[in-house]
């Protein structure tokens, strides 16, 4: 049921320049990684970013990013010439982890960062840098859940007024299905668009409302 933002055949580049301009903003402007993170959240770059416009992850450098993100924000910092590390550092893994974890998951960055700050994922740099991935991708779902207890079904349903029960009965997914997405223990992000389409109409919301994004 994920869409990704943008192909796979980019992702790699994605994490790169992510990586790169998180090691460039706190290695050469000397920034706080949350001020900056805070910074790029709230710029057009973000955005661009999610949305998986090519010039930003592909065509643009992380030091280009860094410099854009600082004049949406309007500081004027003396600016430092572009330069791009051969020795990775925990700033640049954690930007490449999290690309990885937003292209994969398809969530906002900013709803990301509500559930966890760029300073706790640095902080996971010793523990999971030289592991696969997918152990980065399942810490960041459990703090995202503790973050998000209820699911958005479960919260668009109650608001509704409607039981389980009744909400199978208009929309024609079994109960169980209902009760697997809202214990988490079946992803609604990865069900077939059929049954998030039935739960949408019966609940007179948007398909990607019920969406963990």
């Amino acid at each position: 049921m994920v869409i990704h933002a943008y192909s796979d055949d980019y992702l790699t580049s994605a994490q790169r320049i992510l990586g790169d301009m998180l090691d460039f903003a706190v290695n050469t402007y000397d920034m706080d990684i949350d001020k900056f993170f805070e910074m790029f959240l709230v710029s057009t770059v973000s955005r661009q970013f999610e949305i998986g416009n090519p010039t930003y992850v592909a065509g643009k450098t992380g030091c280009e990013l860094v410099k854009e993100v600082i004049r949406d924000s309007g500081l004027v910092m003396e600016e430092y010439p572009d330069e791009m590390y051969l020795d990775k550092s925990p700033e640049y893994w954690s930007g490449w982890a999290l690309a990885y974890y937003q292209w994969y998951r398809g969530r906002t960055f900013s709803r990301i960062y509500r559930a966890v700050s760029m300073t706790e994922i640095r902080n996971m740099y010793e523990v999971y840098h030289e592991m696969d991935l997918a152990h980065f991708v399942e810490r960041l779902d459990e703090l995202w859940n503790q973050h998000y207890p209820e699911t958005n079904l479960k919260r668009i349903r109650d608001l509704a007024g409607l039981s389980q029960r009744e909400l199978a009965e208009l929309s024609g997914v079994s109960v169980r299905q209902i009760q697997l997405f809202e214990q988490r223990q079946r992803d609604i992000n990865q069900t077939r668009a059929i049954d998030v389409l039935r739960l949408s109409r019966a609940l007179g919301c948007k398909n990607e409302d019920l969406l963990e994004l």
